[in-house]
């Protein structure tokens, strides 16, 4: 029985042992940056990220020349017509030059009518174009460099909330597992408590009613250790889902990771990425708001096209062709469609500047929350520390009592119980300092994460 105790308190004095830690290089950040690698929601924010960037290359691309084979046949018939009296002008001076001449020389012509529709009629060319003035093109890759810096900023703030729950997860799998280890050893002190009495009840000493309560105790341990053993396996699926492996996979458990941190971080919110996304987002806004005001300015083009153009198949000298020009389109009414859309770009700009302010502020109170539930939980530790003191030093004076013979076992039961409660309470205070810290991290975003992951 005493091996027993030894184990409990060795057990609980390695929960409370630690050394410092150091930034970066323990178990739980190798997990976190496994996370960072394999996590499917970190993915999935890359891979909008990788949408940001190619629509940012989508949009440079229209500063470029674009070239285009255009082609068209026309085949026809009907239609209006054009009247040319050529033989009504030229007949009568053909036939005075006959006379003349005495000779049939120059034949006489027919009116001629002509399609205005083409038939038989192809036309195919090469356009190249280029902008030149553009000011939509111009703040359009404006914007999308601001959406860049928004998703990038999106992708770290998934990071720092995939750290805070893999921590969390962590702790509260190793509180299950030692729950475990703490219901193991009750069960091995109830043991001996029942091999004790078996050997009080056969030398006369007992009866069989400390005998009896003592099995009883030891069914609601076993029940209490299947339970346990149920929170175990489902904190470690959990953990594991988090970094997308096997839900059954092993979790390497450090117990220098529960020494309580020295000193907190700062109290600022200036490295919170969510300021970032908002700040990106005020600008992408605000270049909306001049794109709006931009219409004012004239869209300036060139163009050349180098082609051929004739009847059936020729393509000759003749058929060949090139055009070169100049577009030029400005807006300038259009009946206060423009002063609407300015008044529009301007109230989004309002709004989340608003926002923004709001979400600062909202984040400010986060930080003080964590930190107060931080302290509380440091102090919560601090207490339950030392009734799991005075609950083994009790369980101890109890034992030696009862081995006298002199105190019921429902006493020694009761001391038993308030051990096994101390030592349970003191892991998920430890735990809870823990999560906290993780919180307070979270809100601080103090964490150091890698970008380039």
């Amino acid at each position: 029985m005493y091996t027993s105790i030894i184990k409990g308190a060795l057990l609980i004095a390695v929960l409370l042992a630690g050394r410092p830690i150091l930034a970066q290089n323990n178990v739980l950040d190798q997990y976190i940056q496994q996370a960072f690698q394999n996590n499917k929601g970190l993915k999935e924010q890359h891979f909008e990220l990788t949408k940001s960037m190619l629509a940012l290359q989508e949009a440079r691309s229209l500063f470029g020349p674009n070239v285009s084979l255009l082609g068209s046949y026309t085949k026809s018939s009907g239609g209006r017509t054009i009247d040319f009296p050529i033989g009504d002008i030229m007949n009568p001076v053909y036939s005075s030059l006959n006379q003349l001449t005495n000779s049939h020389q120059f034949k006489s012509l027919d009116n001629v009518r002509v399609q205005l529709n083409p038939d038989n009629f192809y036309d195919a060319k090469l356009r190249a174009s280029l902008p030149l003035l553009n000011a939509e093109i111009y703040y359009n890759q404006l914007i999308k460099k601001e959406q860049i810096t928004q998703q990038q900023a999106a992708v770290n703030v998934y990071k720092r909330e995939l750290v805070k729950d893999i921590k969390t997860a962590y702790y509260q799998y190793y509180q299950a597992s030692q729950a475990v280890v703490i219901y193991n050893n009750a069960l091995s002190l109830i043991q001996e408590n029942i091999r004790i009495n078996e050997s009080m009840v056969r030398n006369g000493v007992r009866n069989n009613t400390a005998l009896y309560r003592a099995q009883t105790e030891k069914e609601k341990t076993e029940a209490d250790i299947n339970k346990a053993v149920a929170s175990r396996q489902n904190s470690r699926a959990y953990f594991n889902f988090l970094l997308n492996r096997g839900l059954t996979e092993n979790i390497t458990l450090d117990s220098t990771l529960l020494t309580a941190p020295a000193q907190l971080p700062g109290k600022d919110i200036n490295d919170r990425e969510e300021l970032a996304q908002y700040k990106s987002a005020t600008n992408a806004y605000r270049l909306n708001e001049k794109l709006q005001r931009a219409y004012l300015v004239p869209k300036l083009s060139t163009f050349v096209d180098v082609g051929s153009q004739g009847i059936g198949g020729n393509f000759n000298r003749d058929t060949r062709y090139y055009l070169f020009g100049v577009n030029l389109e400005w807006n300038l009414f259009a009946s206060h469609k423009y002063k609407y859309k300015i008044k529009q770009a301007a109230n989004d700009v309002q709004t989340i500047t608003n926002a923004a302010d709001q979400k600062a502020a909202a984040l400010r109170l986060q930080v003080y929350q964590a930190v107060n539930d931080y302290q509380t939980a440091l102090l919560n530790f601090n207490t339950v520390k030392s009734q799991l003191s005075f609950a083994e030093r009790y369980y101890r004076d109890q034992l030696k009592v009862y081995k006298e013979g002199q105190l019921l076992y429902i006493e020694l039961l009761d001391a038993q119980n308030q051990l096994t409660q101390a030592q349970l309470q003191t892991t998920v205070a430890q735990a809870a300092v823990q999560t906290a810290y993780a919180a307070v991290e979270r809100t601080q975003a103090s964490y150091q994460i890698d970008n380039n992951n």
